[in-house]
This record gives C-alpha cells, sequence and structure tokens, in this order.
C-alpha cells in the first residue's frame, strides 16, 4: 500500500539583518523531534495554500503575514506518509513573535548559524537545494 501525501507550507520570514525566523519542534513530534524548522504547516482539504500558510504562521507565531514570492518545493518521504513542502517568502510581517505549544523555542538565526543546529529534513534539504542560499 502507498502512503499518503499531504501538503504543507513553511513561510521564510527575515529581518533587516537578514537572518530568518525558525522555531524548535516539540520532542514529542512524530516527525524530526526537537529540530529547528521553519514555521508553517498542513494544508487542510479544500483549503488554499496560501491561506493556509497565513493561518498556520499565525497560529505557531502570533505574526500577521501576507504570502510573497515561491522560494522552493521539496518532497519528504516519512515511516507514514509523504509530503510536498512549498517555501514562500512571507512579506508585510506584524507583532511579536509568541510560538504555540507545537513549539518549545524560537530565534533568529543567518545561515552560519543554522549550519551549526540540528534542523528538519525539510529545512536541510531546501538549503543544500539552494547551496545554503534562502
Amino acid at each position: 500500500m502507498q502512503k499518503p501525501y499531504g501538503l504543507t507550507v513553511r513561510g521564510i520570514i527575515k529581518n533587516d539583518n537578514n537572518e530568518i525566523l525558525i522555531v524548535k519542534r516539540h520532542p514529542k513530534s512524530r516527525t524530526d523531534p526537537e529540530m529547528w524548522e521553519l514555521p508553517g504547516g498542513k494544508v487542510e482539504a479544500g483549503e488554499f495554500f496560501a491561506d493556509a500558510l497565513v493561518r498556520e504562521i499565525k497560529e505557531e507565531t502570533s505574526l500577521d503575514v501576507n504570502v510573497g514570492d515561491f522560494a522552493e518545493a521539496i518532497q519528504n518521504d516519512y515511516m507514514h506518509k509523504r509530503t510536498v513542502q512549498l517555501m514562500m517568502y512571507l512579506v508585510d510581517v506584524e507583532g511579536e513573535v509568541k510560538i504555540s505549544e507545537e513549539h518549545t523555542d524560537w530565534m533568529w538565526a543567518d545561515i552560519d548559524k543554522i549550519r551549526t543546529l540540528d534542523i528538519s529534513t525539510s529545512l536541510k534539504k531546501v538549503l543544500k537545494k539552494r547551496n545554503w542560499e534562502i
């Protein structure tokens, strides 16, 4: 039996210092526990992916955002599912970061800092695909 596909969206939020907002997954997460990732999540049935990304960013970080340009797409194969992940740049970011219970920490990090962290499978794939430029 083939594993089902899911669609996931992730947002790339940069600050004025060209650092990227990353969040640390909960230790009880089913995939990539305690690893750093871009904020985002699952697209629900019938939901436009841009709407899902705005919703997920609000739920996970309390930030209000608009979806900008497309950055990258990758596929992840896990034991229980396969996902296609769309990474989008986010613009018009407003608010202060307050993470949800899905994550245990957050930070602004440049690429050199991100290279030193345990990062999620999807973030690692994206950064390798883009030669560590995002």
